[in-house]
């Protein structure tokens, strides 16, 4: 399935995979990878030295492209622009932060950068600063939002009529169907986060990727929106529950204990970031069958509309 965006990043589908914290590591991101997709290994974890030993796995499982995300408000390594450049990537995508803080450094080295982008403003922001492509992520996608979201179906043509770049879609992304309505509106690709979260090759514990299976569309929590710190987007357990009426005075101070959570499978010992696709997720699948089974329901679509659709 190819396009502007599967040739300028190197890759057999335009499916990319979220850069979720402690998640987006070598054991996931060298399947999607593998399956012609695009991996992403994390730093906002913070801890660089895992991720660098991560990075070299990623070359001991896959010879296919992969990325790396510089999460801006959660690394707080000066050197983090070298220490990308360091592991060899060519593709970076930069969230949570200022586009003009590293895009030109990392220009200057011949990576290509997207900037993760929650609005229009941002989004011309980031354009501005030179970035080679955006990611357009709506609302309804799990963790660290904008507290003004606004749905995928709004913002990514919104943000598609104001550019000529490449345009990947998140938020809401999770199967042929949303990829196809997101090609439809102008994107060039989607980003999935939640759909690999619950993924057989996620390393998290099965009772997050249970807890995702069996969500209903309504099961997600939107925390913190008048802050201080982030919003964010989470499965609805007896703890965000309660933070969704009475929010933290610190709502940082919630991930503490996130291992727990990730890897000990206690839901309630953190806040499962989760977006609003666990109601349209009913099975953990292998990343490859998830990609194949997008690419091929896309293309089935795609082909559907055309030919009912077509000029008389």
């Amino acid at each position: 399935m190819q396009n502007r965006l599967t040739e300028l990043l190197g890759i057999a589908h335009p499916i990319v995979q979220a850069p979720m914290g402690w998640i987006a590591r070598s054991q996931l991101a060298s399947a999607v990878s593998n399956a012609g997709g695009l991996g992403i290994i994390e730093t906002s974890s913070g801890r660089l030295d895992e991720v660098r030993e991560e990075v070299r796995k990623m070359r001991e499982l896959t010879d296919k492209p992969f990325g790396v995300n510089i999460a801006q408000a959660f690394v707080r390594d000066p050197d983090i622009v070298s220490f990308v450049i360091d592991q060899g990537v060519r593709f970076v995508t930069t969230s949570a932060g200022d586009p003009k803080r590293y895009c030109s450094a990392l220009k200057e080295a011949g990576l290509t950068v997207f900037h993760v982008v929650p609005s229009l403003k941002a989004a011309l922001r980031a354009l501005e600063a030179g970035v080679d492509g955006l990611v357009v992520e709506g609302g309804e996608g799990g963790g660290f939002k904008n507290p003004r979201d606004v749905a995928t179906m709004v913002l990514l043509p919104l943000v598609c009529s104001k550019t000529d770049k490449p345009v990947i879609a998140a938020g809401g992304m999770v199967d042929g169907r949303s990829m196809a309505a997101a090609l439809a509106l102008g994107a060039d690709g989607i980003q999935m986060g939640t759909r690999m979260v619950s993924a057989a090759e996620s390393p998290v514990h099965e009772n997050w990727k249970k807890a995702i299976v069996s969500a209903e569309e309504t099961d997600t929590v939107f925390l913190n929106r008048f802050g201080p710190g982030p919003a964010l987007r989470a499965l609805r357990t007896a703890r965000t529950s309660e933070l969704e009426k009475d929010p933290a005075e610190n709502i940082m101070g919630e991930f503490r204990n996130v291992l727990d959570l990730y890897f000990g499978g206690d839901l309630e010992a953190s806040i499962p970031l989760t977006g609003q696709v666990a109601g349209r997720i009913d099975a953990i699948k292998p990343v490859a069958q998830i990609i194949s089974e997008t690419v091929r329901e896309c293309e089935e679509i795609l082909d559907r509309l055309g030919r009912t659709y077509r000029p008389h």
